[in-house]
């Protein structure tokens, strides 16, 4: 059947509509480039060696973020402990074991929920549970703790997700040779779903290390060096501020908007490594 060539108005309509949406992508790539643009031109130039091997010092007139970077790594290195294993197990067993589909229903709606409560919600629970109720003060494993319960929906969602999409007769296939449930699941599954995984992982990575106002309540607002090799106890015990919550610091509290602008460049080459560090392993665990 031959096509019908459209009539002037509704080529009119077409053109109008396509150039619509090449004006809302091109304002919104350019608001990204002008916003990434501007961090970087007000924050590279005062990156120096200094800032980032130091710390703050009102004795010495010094000012250094090391502590900052520091905390912020075993924030997320303590919260990705504690959530892969509860978020990854959730999922596959809601997926592959759970058989009363109704606590299922209601355990995805719980989880959709709880994605959309504002973080400083979880920075009040978080501080009333884990720093009041359980003793653990302003500390980093309380910060991780309230990060655990914040991200584990975001977790849980995108596996279960990932999950849902590995074909069913893969399933039948490894069970027709004999396979059990679980060694099924860890050699068939789990590896056929992986970028599903890592795309929450990187989801997770990226609003611990973006999170603010839920630690403020937890972690506190410590900028002294926590030392790894110390004992566990003073350690974990120990409050420490983020790069986010530096950030806050520096240019609500102290006014000193070249080292907050410094610290914003550095959080967006931090999420940038993190997201290619994450693809290229995503990449290699599916090859393998």
């Amino acid at each position: 059947m031959e096509r019908k060539p459209l009539s002037g108005r509704r080529r009119l309509y077409d053109r109008a509509l396509r150039l619509l949406l090449y004006l809302s992508a091109g304002l919104t790539c350019a608001l990204l480039v002008f916003m990434i643009g501007y961090i970087f031109y007000r924050g590279l130039p005062h990156i120096t060696w200094n800032l980032l091997s130091t710390q703050s010092s009102y004795l010495k007139d010094t000012i250094g973020i090391l502590p900052n970077i520091l905390n912020t790594v075993y924030i997320v290195v303590l919260t990705l402990i504690f959530i892969l294993p509860l978020g990854v197990g959730a999922a596959i067993y809601l997926t592959e074991y759970a058989k009363n589909r109704r606590l299922v229903s209601a355990i995805e709606f719980a989880t959709e929920t709880l994605t959309g409560i504002p973080s400083i919600i979880y920075g009040l629970v978080g501080m009333l549970f884990f720093c009041q109720f359980l003793g653990l003060q302003s500390s980093l494993l309380a910060g991780a703790l309230t990060l655990v319960i914040m991200t584990l929906p975001t977790i849980v969602r995108t596996t279960q997700e990932s999950l849902k999409t590995v074909p069913q007769s893969y399933r039948e296939g490894a069970l027709g040779l004999g396979a059990g449930k679980w060694h099924m699941i860890r050699t068939i599954v789990l590896p056929s779903s992986v970028d599903g995984i890592v795309t929450g992982c990187i989801l997770a990575v990226g609003r611990i290390v973006g999170e603010s106002a839920a630690l403020l309540f937890t972690a506190g607002m410590g900028m002294s060096l926590n030392h790894f090799f110390a004992s566990w106890g003073n350690f974990l015990h120990s409050s420490g501020a983020t790069l986010t919550v530096a950030l806050y610091v520096y240019a609500k509290e102290r006014a000193e908007f070249d080292v907050a602008f410094a610290i914003a460049a550095i959080l967006m080459l931090l999420t940038l490594v993190i997201n290619l560090t994450a693809k290229l392993v995503g990449k290699k665990l599916k090859k393998k």
